[in-house]
């Protein structure tokens, strides 16, 4: 019994931080490669280039469901998610408000919110079809949910969601990213939008700070996560909630987002990229190869 208390108190401290550093690197290179495209790039071309990106990300995500390991699959899940969002979600919401001459919103502070993104609180009603999918049909490992279940169905939890559905790695981490990334849209849009919140709202302030503090709570879970796989997947809900009180506090001017603007940050975004590189080959290589027999 004792050798089994010490093994759940046991830390991957090193572990846990090489996931999250990975997952919160592809934030601020994301964006850059967006703000990028949008300025050295033909408009056209721009269009072409995120719908293949989109695509690519798609074929990434359905070939890591055919590899081998928790670990590959959780990578495949991961970028071939984070092209796909970028590519068929923000581009495609980009397209369609400049096709249709959306406006920017500029607010007296100076704030300015682009188009495609002002549209993003149009899909809430998917957003919600998508939540009672999994919220009233299947068993997940999202403790969010587990805990939403666990609370409405009560002694009925085991009748209304009996079993989870077929899992692949993969496809698991590929819908962990985009929902939580399409959430945490939808939630700092209805909070910036002065005809329900506004973003000098102190209810804006408290959101920042309860999503600052549930990221700390869930690294400490993440600490006890032993598998590669298990803490990447992990960490990518860790750095969604992280991300939005820096989205939060940018918006206030509290810190300049250098990945809004690159190519002045060119220092940077470049020592950004290295480190990303140099985590990323570190995590393939101990959590890919074979144990030596």
């Amino acid at each position: 019994m004792e050798n089994i208390a010490r093994t759940r108190k046991k830390y991957y401290l090193g572990k846990s931080i090489a996931s999250f550093l990975l997952v919160l690197f592809t934030m601020p290179l994301g964006h850059a490669l967006m703000m990028l495209m949008g300025k050295f790039m033909d408009p056209v071309a721009v269009h072409y280039a995120g719908f293949f990106m989109g695509l690519a990300g798609f074929i990434i995500v359905v070939w890591g469901v055919f590899v081998k390991g928790d670990t590959k699959q959780t990578l495949f899940g991961l970028f071939g998610g984070l092209l796909f969002w970028t590519g068929w979600v923000e581009f495609l919401f980009q397209y369609y408000a400049h096709r249709y001459g959306a406006q920017p919103e500029i607010t007296p502070e100076g704030h300015v919110t682009q188009p495609e993104y002002l549209l993003m609180p149009m899909t809430f009603g998917l957003w919600m079809m998508v939540m009672t999918l999994y919220i009233f049909c299947t068993k997940t490992g999202c403790c969010f949910i587990n805990w939403v279940q666990h609370h409405l169905f009560r002694s009925r939890e085991r009748d209304i969601v009996a079993r989870p559905m077929t899992r692949h790695t993969s496809i698991v981490t590929f819908m962990e990213l985009n929902v939580m990334m399409w959430t945490t849209y939808i939630v700092l849009m209805f909070c910036y939008d002065p005809r329900f919140i506004g973003d000098q709202s102190p209810i804006v302030a408290l959101i920042a700070f309860g999503c600052f503090a549930g990221s700390l709570f869930m690294f400490r879970k993440e600490l006890r996560l032993a598998s590669w796989g298990a803490n990447i997947r992990m960490a990518i809900a860790t750095v969604i909630i992280f991300w939005c009180p820096v989205e939060i506090m940018a918006r206030l001017q509290f810190f300049t987002e250098i990945w809004v603007q690159p190519e002045k940050y060119k220092a940077q975004m470049i020592t950004i990229l290295i480190a990303f590189i140099v985590l990323l080959a570190y995590v393939v290589y101990v959590a890919v190869r074979k144990p030596k027999k």
